[in-house]
C-alpha cells in the first residue's frame, strides 16, 4: 500500500471533512445526553433541545446571542484564543492521510501534529485570559497544569509508531501497518494517545478546565460567536485526534471491499464515538491528582512500550 501526497488545494476539502466529522461527534454527544447529565453539565445548553438536533439548535442560538462584555477585556487575545482551538485542529488534520491521499504530506508529520498540540496551550490560556475575569483565568491555568501531565506521555505515545515505522512521516506509518496494526502490539501507546486526545480536547476526565466549581472555567464568560468557536474547536480536536489514531495505530485506510478513504472515515467515526461516549461515563480528574498518575505510572509504562518497540525494530532491521 502506498500513500501519496495531494495538491495543496486538497487542504480545503480536508478541512470540510474535519468539520463534518466534528459535527457528527456533536450530534452523537447530543444523542447520548440525558436530562440527568444535562442538569450536571457545566455548559449552558437548554435541556429541552437535547438530541441529534442539539448542535444545530445551539449554533442558531449562539449566532443570535449578543456577546457579553466584562470590564476591560483583552478582546484581541481572547478572540485569538477562542478561534485557536479550531485552527489548531485544522492544522493537525492536514497531515492525516485519508485513504491514499495526504493534504500536507510532511516528512515530519508526527512532529507537526505534536507541535499543534503545544499551540493549544497558548490558545486555551488566551481564551481564559482574554475576558479579564477570575473564572476563565482559573480555567486557563488549570489547562496548563493538566497539559504538563499529559504532554510527555503523548510525545512518547507518538514516538512508538514512529520508531516502529522508522519514519516521522504519517503516510509511512500507515504503510508500515500492512501486515499488523500497531494498536495490536503497541496497546499502551494506543491507549495513552486516546487519553491524550481527550486531554487536549478538554474532554471527559480532562474537563477540569471547564469545571462547575469554577462556573465553567474557560467557558464561564464566553458567549455568542466566541462560545461557538470554543465548542466547535473541542469537537474538531476530537475529530482530528481520532483521525490521527486511525493513521498511527489502526492501519489508516486498510480494509477489505471498501475504498481506502471510506475505511479511514469509518474507523475515525468509531474512535470518535468511543471518545464522545467517555464524556459522561468517566468522572473529571483534578489536575493535582492527575499529575502523580501521569508521571509515576503512565509515563514509565509508555517508555517501556517505546523500549519494546525499539528492540523489535532493531531485531527486524
Amino acid at each position: 500500500m502506498t500513500v501519496t501526497g495531494a495538491p495543496m488545494w486538497a487542504v480545503v476539502p480536508a478541512a470540510a471533512l474535519l468539520l463534518v466529522v466534528a459535527l457528527l461527534g456533536a450530534v452523537l454527544d447530543g444523542v447520548l445526553a440525558t436530562p440527568r447529565a444535562a442538569a450536571g453539565a457545566c455548559t449552558r445548553e437548554p435541556a429541552a433541545s437535547r438530541g441529534w438536533l442539539l448542535p444545530f439548535v445551539e449554533t442558531a442560538r449562539l449566532l443570535r446571542q449578543r456577546n457579553r462584555e466584562t470590564v476591560a477585556p483583552d478582546r484581541l487575545l481572547g478572540r485569538v484564543g477562542s478561534g485557536g482551538l479550531l485552527v489548531a485542529a485544522l492544522l493537525m488534520a492536514v497531515v492525516i492521510p485519508v485513504g491514499g491521499r495526504t493534504p500536507a504530506d510532511l516528512s515530519v508529520g508526527i512532529v507537526w501534529f505534536n507541535a499543534m498540540d503545544v499551540v493549544l496551550w497558548a490558545a486555551v490560556w488566551l481564551a481564559g485570559w482574554g475576558p479579564n475575569s477570575v473564572h476563565p483565568m482559573v480555567g486557563g491555568y488549570r489547562f496548563l497544569a493538566q497539559a504538563l501531565s499529559y504532554e510527555l506521555p503523548l510525545m512518547f505515545a507518538l514516538t512508538a509508531p514512529a520508531v516502529g515505522a522508522g519514519s516521522l512521516r504519517v503516510a509511512d506509518v500507515v504503510a508500515a501497518q500492512e501486515g499488523l496494526w500497531f494498536a495490536v502490539w503497541m496497546p499502551v501507546a494506543f491507549v495513552v494517545f486516546l487519553f491524550s486526545v481527550a486531554g487536549f480536547s478538554l474532554w471527559g476526565p480532562f474537563g477540569y478546565p471547564l469545571g462547575r466549581d469554577a462556573a465553567g472555567g474557560v467557558l464561564a464568560e464566553a458567549s455568542g460567536a466566541d462560545r461557538l468557536l470554543l465548542l466547535a474547536g473541542r469537537y474538531a480536536l476530537l475529530a482530528a485526534g481520532s483521525g490521527m489514531a486511525v493513521a498511527l495505530f489502526l492501519g489508516g485506510g486498510a480494509g477489505p471491499w471498501l475504498p481506502g478513504w471510506l475505511w479511514s472515515l469509518v474507523k475515525t467515526l468509531v474512535v470518535l464515538g468511543v471518545l464522545v461516549a467517555v464524556r459522561r461515563r468517566v468522572p473529571v480528574v483534578r489536575a493535582d491528582r492527575l499529575a502523580p498518575v501521569a508521571w509515576l505510572v503512565v509515563l514509565p509504562a509508555v517508555l517501556l512500550q517505546v523500549l519494546a518497540v525499539s528492540i523489535v525494530a532493531v531485531m527486524k532491521g
